[in-house]
């Protein structure tokens, strides 16, 4: 618990912050008229609209120690750009000299972040501080201080999602771009707070990366052991795939059922510490109980401890919070957008967060879900259980087992450099050309992952991006490659959204997303890429009706992180106990308001268990307006027979704001009618076969 002096001084240093983080000269409004008036004085009275703007842009972050009155006037008559040859001429060179930066701050956060990031051997406590350290935080800082962030604000217009919204229609792709580089300097944040946000977010992300559960060491009632020798599996992903995989094996509910336990545990922090990632310890999570392994399945030493049933000190909820704390320190410095909550809807998804909510809620209280849910038990044979939110039984890899699949894959990528080789295959698999696909793999470089996996795209033409997966000592398993095949549908959108946009400031797809979406339709074909399945209407019909099912469970999961974040910001002195024990609270109503009366049981805390909820800051929303997303674009795929030309003539727009995006892509703006209405379709389907 923290001391109340401690809670007194935290709320002191954040009163002082929100008192003196943006307080303007008094002067300014006096120096900016007289500025602007020597500019029309100087360039002509056509000059008025451009000028007052960029004026008022540069004046609202000037502060005391950027210069005097004189030292504003001078550096406003200077750097204005007064003819659209200058402007434009302006904005060519900064637009390259900033992918030129963005490039090699990658590049330095990518080599800073290897080892913890890759699957490379033992993580040193000095390379948890290389990754801790973002090359970029003083970017935005030293911008301001040497003044380059001032001239893009006094030449490029600043615009607000309202205007982006009624104008953007009409912008050429270089009013888009523009508009991007002004975004880049809309708030002024001091390079100790950025830092101190990258060190959260890498300490938490260093937490769940290493966050495996060791499964032949699970025990039953009887003592007996359910999963193989050596599977190792991280929190959440593999857990939940590995639930997942199940459904293909008649034998596998008790698997299921022990996994939902050891979930629970983890979510509620009854798991004891000694259990997570340590092959030396047997576990009942039912009984919550632990002993020393009575078998072993690594080469790892045995530590000299005693083993210990002690819980997990709440740390899951601690690293968040830290998060938290960190991000709240941007707040002043926001004024438009003075929460993370308001910067990630607004800013980073500009799609308002009420809008947002309306959208999952409409899904999640749709009238199709006891419909599903009753095909489902139908399938299961027995009542639903809570975990079958994860049920995968529509998609064709239900008719292989896990064990199937991962020798086949195994087989065909025993190391990521095998992954790497066969991309050309892969993508042409997907209907992409030859051409497209050698000029796509030439851009892809392939890791393998110490966590889950992930993508990172390249930030400059002529670097590549990277596929993550995890791979291990025996080769690429179903969960690896199915992730990979993922993160490659990532990869493939970051590298036509690099490369073939006019210009860098419109590099990249509106928001998280829609990246995700164009990734789920990667995803969607792993089967078919390994010659394990073939669409068809049924299939189709299936695959629609599993995305239903998704969306469903995802849009519960994001509601819970979207309330917990609204519980943090009420209560911003809360202990790691009290976020835990108002997470699992919110969970519990959740599952309560949505879910319950279709699973008969009340009081789930399964939804919480995202790993992202705790490592990635209000990320969760983009799932499922992802999954709404991907099902717009296979539409517009299936409506034109070619994966391939429409994948890239979407990622090929550029960072648009969503409905602009989604309407030049498929027709509509994004929106769950068509996941709704697909579902309504598939059932009658389903039924009528």
């Amino acid at each position: 618990m923290r001391s109340p002096l401690a809670a007194v001084l935290t709320l002191l240093l954040v009163l002082v912050a929100r008192t003196t983080a943006a307080q303007p000269a008094a002067w300014l409004d006096g120096a900016a008229k007289q500025a602007t008036a020597a500019l029309v004085a100087a360039h002509g009275e056509a000059a008025r609209p451009r000028a007052e703007r960029g004026v008022r842009q540069v004046a609202r972050l000037w502060r005391e120690e950027d210069g005097d009155a004189a030292a504003f006037e001078t550096f406003v008559q200077q750097h204005f750009a007064p003819d659209q040859a200058r402007r434009d001429a302006m904005f060519r060179r900064l637009d390259g000299l900033h992918e030129q930066m963005d490039g090699s701050l990658l590049g330095m956060l990518l080599a800073f972040r290897w080892q913890t990031d890759l699957d490379l051997g033992p993580v040193e406590p000095y390379d948890e501080l290389f990754a801790g350290y973002d090359p970029g935080a003083h970017v935005n800082d030293d911008f301001f201080a040497n003044r380059i962030a001032f001239v893009v604000l006094l030449n490029f217009p600043l615009a607000t999602l309202d205007e982006k919204l009624r104008d953007g229609p009409d912008w050429t792709p270089q009013q888009w771009a523009e508009a991007r580089l002004a975004d880049r300097y809309a708030k002024r944040i001091p390079a100790a707070v950025s830092q101190q946000i990258a060190t959260a977010y890498s300490a938490a992300n260093s937490y769940i990366a290493s966050y495996n559960i060791w499964m032949h060491h699970l025990l039953d009632e009887r003592g007996e052991r359910l999963f193989p020798a050596g599977q190792r599996l991280i929190t959440h992903w593999n857990l939940r795939d590995e639930l997942k995989a199940q459904y293909s094996d008649p034998a596998g509910l008790p698997r299921q059922r022990m996994i939902a336990d050891v979930m629970e545990r983890i979510v509620t922090q009854t798991i004891p510490a000694a259990v997570v990632d340590n092959p030396h310890v047997d576990w009942a999570p039912r009984a919550n109980t632990v002993a020393p392994a009575a078998v072993q399945d690594s080469d790892r030493p045995r530590a000299q401890d005693a083993v210990t049933s002690d819980r997990e000190p709440d740390t899951r909820y601690a690293k968040l919070l830290d998060i938290y704390r960190a991000v709240r320190r941007a707040d002043p410095y926001s004024p438009a957008a003075p929460s993370h909550i308001a910067r990630r809807f607004e800013e980073d998804r500009e799609l308002p967060e009420a809008r947002v909510e309306k959208m999952l809620v409409e899904v999640l209280a749709s009238p199709l879900m006891p419909r599903v849910a009753a095909l489902i038990e139908s399938r299961l044979g027995r009542p639903l259980e809570p975990f079958d939110i994860w049920y995968n039984g529509f998609r064709p890899r239900g008719t292989y087992t896990e064990a199937q699949l991962d020798e086949i894959t195994r087989r065909k990528y025993p190391t990521a450099d095998a992954f790497a080789a066969d991309l050309p295959n892969i993508l042409t698999g997907l209907g992409f050309t030859p051409e497209r696909a050698k000029y796509l793999s030439e851009r892809i470089a392939v890791d393998p992952a110490r966590g889950a996996g992930h993508a990172w795209g390249a930030a400059r033409r002529g670097d590549k991006a990277r596929l993550r997966t995890r791979v291990g000592k025996d080769g690429m398993d179903y969960k690896g490659y199915n992730i990979a095949v993922h993160e490659l549908g990532h990869n493939v959108e970051q590298t036509f959204s690099l490369y073939d946009v006019p210009f860098h400031g419109l590099n990249g797809v509106p928001n998280t997303a829609f990246t995700e979406a164009l990734a789920f339709v990667f995803q969607d074909r792993d089967l078919e890429l390994l010659g394990l399945s073939k669409p068809d209407a049924m299939t189709d019909a299936y695959g629609v009706l599993d995305d239903f099912w998704g969306a469903l469970e995802i849009s519960g999961v994001a509601l819970v992180d979207m309330r917990v974040w609204r519980w943090m910001y009420a209560h911003p002195e809360a202990t790691p106990a009290e976020l835990r024990e108002a997470t699992l609270q919110i969970a519990r109503d959740v599952w309560n308001e949505y879910f319950a009366k279709v699973f008969g049981r009340r009081d789930v805390v399964l939804l919480a268990v995202y790993s992202h909820m705790i490592s990635s800051g209000l990320y969760l929303p983009d799932y499922p307006i992802g999954v709404m997303i991907a099902l717009q674009i296979k539409q517009q795929v299936r409506r034109k027979g070619d994966l391939g030309g429409e994948f890239e003539r979407m990622s090929r727009q550029g960072r648009l704001t969503p409905d602009l995006w989604m309407e030049r892509a498929t027709g509509a703006p994004v929106s769950p009618a068509a996941l709704l209405a697909a579902t309504e379709e598939a059932l009658a389907t389903v039924k009528g076969r």
